[in-house]
This record gives C-alpha cells, sequence and structure tokens, in this order.
C-alpha cells in the first residue's frame, strides 16, 4: 500500500503543518514516510504546498507526478492542482475559500467548508486540521487516533496551549463527512 498527498495553499494556512502532521502519524504507525515542503517567495500569504507519501514499503520518489490525493486549501491552489489529482484520485478541498466546482467525472471530490467549520470552533486557523479529520474520515489512511496521538506527541511546545483546540477540530472535520448523506469511504 502506498499512498500519496498533495497538500497546497497559501503561506499561513498551516498547509506544511497538515502534511507534517499526517506524516508524523504514519512514522510513529510504523510506516516508511517522506515529507516535502515547498514555500513561495513569501512565508505568509505566498503559496506554498507540500507532498506526503506514505506506504509500507521503501519509498523510491518522494515527489509524485499525479498524487492519488489533492488537498486544496484555496482556490489558486484548488486551479492549479486540481489537474494532477490521478485518476480514481480524490480532490479535497476548502468549500469555503474555492470558488467552483470541479468538473472532472473520473475523480471523487470531497468539498469541505473548513475555513466556515473553524469559525464556529472560534478560531480560523484550525481549517487545515479540520480538512485534516474530514480526510482521514473519507479516505482512511490512517485511523483519527494516530493524528491524535501525533498531535500530542508532536505539537511544538509554543502550540500546546492550542492542544484540546485541535483535538476538536479534528474531531469536528470528522463529523462533517459522517454527516454527508450516503457517507463511506472514498
Amino acid at each position: 500500500m502506498q499512498e500519496e498527498f498533495l497538500f497546497a495553499g497559501f503561506g499561513g494556512q498551516g498547509v506544511m503543518f497538515a502534511g507534517q502532521l499526517l506524516a508524523y502519524a504514519a512514522m510513529d504507525e510504523g510506516r516508511e514516510v517522506t515529507w516535502i515542503p515547498s514555500y513561495g517567495p513569501e512565508m505568509r500569504g505566498g503559496t506554498a504546498h507540500c507532498y506526503v507519501v506514505i506506504s509500507d514499503k521503501p519509498i523510491g520518489s518522494p515527489i509524485v507526478r499525479y498524487p492519488r490525493v489533492v488537498i486544496a486549501f484555496n482556490n489558486p491552489s484548488f486551479e492549479k492542482y486540481e489537474p494532477l489529482a490521478a485518476p480514481g484520485g480524490l480532490l479535497a478541498y476548502n468549500a469555503s475559500l474555492v470558488l467552483r466546482e470541479s468538473q472532472r467525472t473520473d475523480i471523487a471530490k470531497l468539498a469541505v467548508p473548513a475555513t466556515a467549520l473553524a469559525d464556529e470552533l472560534g478560531e480560523l486557523r484550525l481549517a487545515n486540521v479540520i480538512m485534516l479529520g474530514a480526510l482521514m474520515t473519507a479516505h482512511p489512511t490512517l485511523p483519527l487516533e494516530a493524528i491524535e496521538r501525533a498531535l500530542e506527541s508532536h505539537l511544538p511546545a509554543h502550540r500546546r496551549s492550542l492542544l484540546e483546540l485541535n483535538l476538536k477540530a479534528l474531531a469536528r472535520g470528522a463529523d462533517y463527512v459522517n454527516s454527508l448523506v450516503g457517507a463511506v469511504g472514498i
């Protein structure tokens, strides 16, 4: 089993953190993992994306031309990376910020109003973890408990005060997917 993920958005949206959290969770579960970040010219407000590859076997390349799962946190990332989602793959996106729906018929789509859900929790910076919770529920590469353990183990010291909010955000993303009519693993 090998899964390839591409997380993309603006700098400051927590794109790198979401990818890194998934990578830590997979590593802690004993999987082979790569996490490759890429930043635009500015860290905040510029573009940012990262690749995460999770496998049961050694990974041949950390960069994938057509990842099985694309996660777009904003409209420019949706526009740029939607075409790269592998046929039969999944495009998950922040429906609060993406201005259109995908017209592709060869991929599954998961529209999550992550920014709106984060606003309900009182912290817009949680949209990234909401997206990760939704993603791991719709496409369960790892159990949510593994992501929770990774949050508890790897959240930086200067962010420890946000642990409970991050755990709530993870659960909120999962609850959103579970509330969808006919929701099944994608």
